[in-house]
């Protein structure tokens, strides 16, 4: 038989191991941005690499990728965002492509804490111009196998949908969690149950 205090140091154990809060604060859950990263970027009919005039999000988020202008310059490219992860490693992504033709918003689903470098493609025309900004995807601050969302909360409000998380056990950039509602700078706290912590 076991007794009381054996109990409760193994419920203790367990929930140490496997359920864990993650918070952001008001000041750094900002709303997602379309020119957060980058004010947007005239096309000159060559490619570019950008490396000045990037402003990092406050804490790891998707970036996303708008372009504006005339529609009709648009191209199918793919922008290649070069950052950083939590951990400070180096990271890159590939955005998009874009649709030929169209003003739209792509986004990518790696959470990236700086951002250092952008290589954009030239499109069809210089009527065209595509600004770089981060999304409501955050970045969670373990690597887990899997990812449940237990409970989460915008502004102490419960959240009546469940967020979207994502794990993976190798890439610390590719653990996140997305709120049903958009992030409009109030507090996020939510409660997770992960299993294979690294």
């Amino acid at each position: 038989m076991f007794s009381q205090n054996m109990i409760e140091k193994a419920v203790r154990l367990i929930l140490n191991n496997f359920v864990y809060k993650f918070a952001v604060t008001a000041a750094q859950a900002v709303a997602a941005s379309a020119t957060g990263v980058h004010a947007a970027i005239t096309d000159t009919g060559v490619a570019q690499t950008i490396t000045a005039s990037i402003t990092d999000p406050a804490v790891p988020r998707n970036i996303t990728a708008t372009t504006t202008g005339t529609n009709t310059d648009v191209k199918a490219i793919s922008p290649i965002i070069t950052g950083t992860n939590f951990f400070d490693q180096v990271i890159t992504e590939t955005l998009g492509p874009f649709t030929v033709n169209t003003n739209e918003t792509i986004s990518g689903s790696t959470a990236f804490k700086t951002v250092t470098s952008i290589a954009l493609p030239a499109h069809d025309g210089t009527g065209c111009a595509t600004s770089f900004g981060w999304g409501d995807i955050l970045g969670l601050h373990q690597k887990r196998e899997t990812q449940v969302v237990i409970d989460a909360f915008l502004n102490k409000t419960l959240e009546s949908t469940d967020a979207t998380v994502v794990g993976d056990v190798d890439e610390i950039e590719k653990n996140t969690i997305d709120l049903n509602s958009s992030l409009n700078g109030t507090q996020v706290d939510a409660y997770l149950l992960g299993g294979a912590a690294s």
